[in-house]
């Protein structure tokens, strides 16, 4: 899907300044922006799955130390 999106006209001229003849204005933007196309995962799914699950030992663990804390402020 394209969208449009609307610019300045000098920023529409110094983007189209900087566009090389073989590549859309969307990749340019991308290219000056350092962006990955949208297309391309940013990270591999070995990275991902590890960082879920990271981030669900460190969730158990903030619950575990919540629930310690809960129990001696109680008792």
């Amino acid at each position: 899907m394209v969208k449009t999106i609307r610019v300045p006209e000098e920023y529409h001229r110094w983007l189209a300044s900087h566009k090389r003849d073989d590549e859309t204005m969307g990749e340019t933007l991308r290219r000056l922006t350092h962006t990955p196309p949208p297309a391309e995962p940013i990270i591999s799914d070995k990275q991902a799955t590890e960082t879920r699950d990271a981030i669900e030992k460190l969730r158990k663990s903030d619950r575990n130390r919540l629930t310690r804390v809960a129990e001696r402020f109680w008792s």
